[in-house]
């Protein structure tokens, strides 16, 4: 038999490509969903891990930090001759209390010392706007863009600051970012205040003579050579530096600003790996259940191409070009769509982390990798269907498909009382004799389903974070961080004062907990038994009693350190007398954010053997008071920083779920076009298997509505069947989610609402409605005269 010319298959190709271009669209897009969210948080992470890195290494980022209460100047030679080495600034830093023209909350800063060259060795400051300030004058201060901005500051501004009890006038000659300081918390805090915290540097001999710190520094940063280990000068730091009321040398994985941001992209880099799994494997589930309902529907023109001589080969490669084809359009579309999704997000993070310049960086190797995968993962999960087609003889294939088996299944058995009409008995006949396809497209729905609620279920778990930290854990207006600890004596003066309803007092110290190998730097908080403001809740949002002694931590804290109850703990105290305890595990519990570590506070002041003393002062104000409040505290003597609680909570949003939100935002969006993808592609499939029978029912007197009734009433116990299987579904993806993102800045707790199950609901049977309508007008335009032409 003579061989139409090889051209023809691509003819066909082209012509099925073009009659089939609504569900090409839609498999297109399932494709283009995974491979949009993969690229966007693939680009993302590499694109703000290459800015940090280059940032770091352009401005000399400190790889090892240290604090102390005072240091003789000549001392930096000596530090400088640890092998290792390669870079120190000794610096003096202080606080200030600060006044904005034009804004009335408490304002804070920290202030750090410039060398007489303006830039430092190490630490070096990026300029946005001005100069550094020159040394010879006093008033002059370099700000830090966040602040700047928060307040509208302009180069010659200026700002009245309370240094070491004294007010100095200070004038804005600079705006500047630094690598030490991307994430800005104020002491006592958990997220960064913009508006009322700081970061100011002036010229040492300025800052020296405002803290009495003349030939003096209480600060130090170096740079190590890569080739040293940074735990050997770190030891050697602290032997030369422990008389000098050193608080221990600790690295840079340690800074706080570094540990934040490192914690924010690991995180990002979880995501870049989880959801793009998860949205990757369920494409590619989707994609394959398509297109083998796609391929089983054609099997007469299967048989008249090999009625014309065309090979096993051409006819599966044929097929394979058409699932390559429709791969290729998904491919290009997520392609696109992750390269300027994951650009604009990344611009995002810019505004939140203050780097300067924005390095786009993506690997094409990555794109290509991609790419390459999607094809192959696209091609194994058709290959059996195309191969089984491929492979049918002629006469076989000539045939149409076999009939199910017409026997009365078990469902039928129990639905036999209900009087159904004849179109409803065709629905439960069609499902039930199909099982293995039914159970194909139920699983198909579920998916979409889970799809969207992975998407947004973070919603609801970052209210709950937000619920649990600003109105269940915290109840104070203000919080005051103090220079030194006081005398719980000293709340009362304050509790006097017009306008404040309440005052408590807690202790917060600077703590290093060693257990074995394992260590972690944190603030050990001392609670009063009786504290009405300050609370420690588990994840059920139950109150959890600090015990009378011992030490409470939470799990994550606790996991880290590998310890628990029962268990003793080395407390290594960084401040005072830096002397070391060992300290029981009394409990563990759970919290959304920060880490962690509690203990009664009169039993730590016994522990460290002091007095009644507290470093943080809790308050509640009466309503209308705040302002006069704020003014008398600014100018009371040795309040480091003023935390509004209210203000927080703005931060909050402002912050961490602006961009935590935007990332999931962008995720439920392509998860809903995933599910439309998925419930077109049913929908159409269904219709072009079962074209022929429900022409017939036309020619046999049956309505448009009857048999419309048919096919979409299919679809509804489909998605009354799929739609709380994929709440199951996306509850246990949800989960593995929750599982892998904890991170020391916040854990999402696992939330999923009735609100989260009903929008994912509500978008698959949205999907469902447009398909139905559209798959509605085609039935209309049914071809009845096809019915009357036989198969030979």
């Amino acid at each position: 038999m003579s061989l139409l010319h090889p051209s023809a298959l691509h003819i066909k190709l082209r012509r099925e490509l073009w009659h089939m271009r609504g569900q090409v669209l839609a498999i297109a897009l399932v494709i283009a969903g995974g491979i949009a969210v993969c690229l966007l948080s693939l680009v993302n992470y590499a694109s703000l891990t290459t800015t940090r890195d280059q940032y770091y290494q352009d401005h000399q980022f400190a790889d090892v930090f240290v604090s102390m209460t005072r240091a003789p100047r000549h001392l930096l030679q000596r530090v400088a001759n640890i092998p290792g080495v390669i870079r120190l600034s000794g610096r003096v830093e202080g606080v200030a209390k600060l006044e904005v023209a034009g804004f009335n909350d408490p304002v804070s800063a920290r202030l750090v010392s410039l060398p007489t060259t303006g830039q430092p060795e190490v630490n070096r400051l990026y300029l946005r706007q001005g100069r550094l300030p020159a040394p010879p004058r006093s008033d002059e201060v370099a700000v830090i863009g966040s602040f700047a901005e928060a307040h509208s500051l302009q180069l010659g501004d200026r700002l009245d600051a309370i240094i070491n009890g004294r007010r100095q006038p200070l004038r804005v000659v600079g705006i500047v970012e630094s690598p030490e300081f991307i994430y800005v918390i104020p002491p006592g805090g958990m997220l960064p205040d913009y508006e009322r915290y700081g970061v100011l540097w002036m010229p040492q001999e300025a800052l020296e003579s405002a803290m009495d710190m003349r030939g003096a520094f209480n600060s130090m940063v170096l740079r190590v050579d890569p080739s040293f280990p940074v735990a050997g000068v770190i030891d050697l730091l602290d032997r030369q530096l422990a008389r000098y009321g050193s608080t221990g040398a600790y690295a840079r994985e340690d800074q706080f600003s570094n540990r934040f941001l490192s914690d924010e992209l690991n995180q990002l880099k979880t995501m870049a790996l989880i959801f793009p799994a998860i949205f990757m494997g369920v494409a590619m589930f989707l994609v394959n259940v398509v297109v083998t309902r796609l391929i089983s529907t054609q099997r007469d023109i299967i048989a008249v191409l090999k009625a014309f001589g065309y090979s096993n080969q051409q006819i599966g490669l044929h097929y394979s070009q058409l699932v390559l084809v429709i791969a290729m359009i998904g491919l290009l579309i997520g392609t696109l769509a992750g390269m300027w999704l994951g650009r604009a997000l990344s611009v995002l993070y810019m505004e939140f982390y203050r780097f300067p310049t924005l390095v786009f960086s993506i690997s094409p190797w990555w794109v290509v990798v991609l790419g390459l995968i999607t094809l192959i993962v696209v091609l194994l999960g058709s290959w059996r269907s195309i191969r089984r087609a491929a492979s049918l003889p002629p006469a076989e294939a000539m045939r149409p498909e076999g009939p199910a088996r017409y026997q009365v299944t078990l469902i039928e058995r129990l639905l036999s009382r209900v009087r159904f009409t004849q179109p409803s008995r065709m629905i439960v006949r069609h499902l039930t004799r199909r099982p293995a396809r039914t159970a194909l497209s139920i699983m198909g729905v579920a998916m979409a389903t889970a799809i969207v609620v992975v998407g947004n279920f973070q919603l609801s778990s970052v209210s709950l974070m937000v619920h649990t930290q600003f109105s269940r854990v915290q109840k104070q207006d203000l919080t005051l961080s103090l220079t030194d600890p006081v005398n719980q004596a000293a709340m009362y003066s304050m509790a006097r004062q017009p306008g404040v309803r309440y005052v408590e007092g807690r202790r917060m110290v600077a703590v290093e907990l060693v257990n074995g190998h394992r260590k972690w730097r944190t603030a050990l908080s001392g609670i009063p038994a009786d504290s009405q403001l300050q609370f420690v809740v588990d994840e059920h949002l139950t109150d959890v009693p600090i015990p009378p002694a011992g030490l409470l931590l939470t799990d994550f804290l606790a996991e880290r350190l590998a310890v628990a109850p029962g268990e003793l703990l080395q407390v290594r105290v960084l401040e005072g007398h830096r002397s070391t305890l060992n300290l029981p595990v009394a409990g563990v519990t759970s919290e959304f954010l920060g880490v962690g570590a509690y203990m009664n506070l009169q039993a730590m002041n016994r522990a460290l053997k002091e007095g009644p003393l507290v470093n943080q002062i809790l308050m509640n104000l009466e309503p209308d008071s705040a302002e006069k409040v704020y003014r008398d505290l600014r100018d009371t003597p040795r309040v480091m920083a003023i935390n509004v609680r209210l203000a927080m909570l703005d931060s909050f949003f402002e912050t961490l779920a602006k961009t935590f939100l935007t990332y999931t935002f962008i995720i439920s969006l392509l998860g809903g076009i995933i599910a439309f993808g998925v419930i077109y592609n049913t929908v159409r499939i269904s219709l072009a298997e079962r074209g022929r029978d429900l022409a017939s029912l036309r020619v046999l007197g049956y309505t448009h509505n009857e048999v419309s009734h048919i096919l979409l009433g299919e679809l509804a116990i489909l998605l009354l069947l799929g739609i709380p299987l994929g709440w199951a579904v996306g509850h246990g993806l949800a989960h593995f989610i929750v599982m892998a993102m904890q991170t020391e800045l916040y854990r999402v707790p696992l939330v999923i609402t009735g609100r989260t199950r009903a929008l994912a609901a509500n978008v698959v049977i949205a999907s469902a409605l447009i398909s139905g309508f559209i798959t509605w007008s085609r039935l209309r335009r049914l071809d009845l005269v096809s019915v009357l032409k036989t198969r030979e």
